[in-house]
Order: structure tokens, then sequence, then C-alpha cells
């Protein structure tokens, strides 16, 4: 399913169903659940929320910056031959395309959350190691399992229920959302890997016309939950 369904879709449901469950729905719980929408598609480097946070103007900014720097290591970089090797790493990571890049610089912010984000706040050592572990997945891997739906409620509800279950709760029904649309995917998704089974219901495939078509009814559906649940704030 396409990110902009995601988004509608997981932010739409969650902030309904803390409506209809009494709930505040607070800036924060709204801001959680646009990124638990999004989240288990951090494995795929060109989706909606990758591309955003790290988009194609910051790619070609890196890629301008990267040859100068290699020709700064081989001709300043007293380390002999390790600056001639270090110049032609950093040379052939410039020429890297757009999606490479991309998964190349979460790993350095994870990479830097982990030896420096501690200092700041305790959990970005698990956020850099989270952040660097999906540099190496494959999509629709481990993001889209039970597993990783219950290690961001954890997150959530560790940091955040101090302030109430308004927070935790979107961004784990958002985050569950999505599993559950890419579930009506023709590929589906394995829940408990490495057990092989899925859950697929075989209505759609991604970026087809049919595929369309079911995105749009389940916006649909999702847009009239959000009447029943918010109509009576306006009437």
């Amino acid at each position: 399913m396409m990110g902009r369904s995601h988004l509608i879709i997981g932010t739409g449901v969650s902030l309904s169903v803390l409506q209809l469950m009494g709930m505040q729905v607070t800036a924060p719980a709204v801001t959680v659940a646009l990124i638990g929408s999004l989240l288990p598609d951090i494995d795929e480097p060109n989706s909606l929320l990758v591309s955003k946070a790290l988009p194609n103007s910051l790619i070609r900014l890196l890629q301008t910056i990267l040859l100068p720097t290699a020709v700064f290591v081989y001709f300043y970089v007293q380390a002999k031959p390790w600056n001639l090797l270090l110049a032609i790493l950093v040379g052939l990571v410039s020429f890297l395309p757009s999606r490479s890049l991309r998964k190349v610089l979460m790993f350095v912010i994870g990479l830097g959350l982990v030896f420096y984000g501690h200092a700041f706040a305790p959990w970005n050592l698990i956020a850099g190691s989270l952040l660097m572990l999906c540099t190496t997945l494959t999509h629709r891997g481990l993001t889209h399992t039970v597993y990783g739906t219950a290690v961001w409620g954890g997150l959530l509800y560790s940091t955040t229920h101090q302030q109430g279950p308004e927070i935790w709760v979107a961004g784990g029904i958002a985050y569950a959302m999505h599993l559950l649309a890419d579930s009506l995917t023709n590929r589906g998704i394995r829940p408990f890997p490495p057990l092989k089974w899925r859950i697929r219901a075989n209505l759609m495939s991604t970026g087809t016309k049919h595929g369309a078509v079911v995105e749009n009814v389940c916006i649909v559906l999702t847009l009239i939950l959000a009447w029943i649940a918010f109509s009576p704030l306006f009437l």
C-alpha cells in the first residue's frame, strides 16, 4: 500500500479510536500517530517517511560535499596509505544511488545517536541501534511483524505513560494499522518470523489501478469512521 494511504488510514483510525474511547486527542498523540502510520516502512529508503526525512535535496547536497571531502582526505590526512583508501571509499559513496545513500545516512545518524545521543536522552541509544539495524533489513521484514509492533509500543509506553495513555495508544494503533493494511496486498506480511505463515488477503498489488481502488475504499471507510467519532463535537 502507498505511503499516502498508510498515513491517512493509520492516523485516521488511531485518532478516531482515541475519540471513541474518550481519550484526549492531543498534539503529541497526533504526531506519534503520523509517525507510527509510516514507521514500518523505515526499512525501505524510498518510502514516504524516509524520503521526507532525508529528501532528494539533502542527498544531492551530500553528493556535492563528498567529492571535495575525498580530495581533502587524500591530500591533507597524513596517514598513508589509509588516506588513499579512505578517499576512494568516500568518493565511491558519492556515486551511490539515492536509495543507497539514504541507507548510509540512516546508519551514520544511528551511529551518532549511539555514541553521542545518550548524553541527551538514554533512549537515543536504543533508537540509534534500531536505526542502524533497519538499514540491514529487507522490506516488509522485521518492522512488519508483531515483534516490531511490540518494540514500538513498548518504547512509547515506557517513555510517555506518565503523560497519559493517549500517546502510546495512538502510536501503537497507527503502527498496527500499517501492518493490517499491508496484509490486504498479494504479498502480505509475516507476523511471526521465522515462521513462514503469512497474513494476506490478496486483494491488491501496490501501484496498480485495482490497488488504487482498494486503497481509496479503505480511505473512505477511514473517513466514515472519523466522521462517526468526531461529528458529535460539531453538532
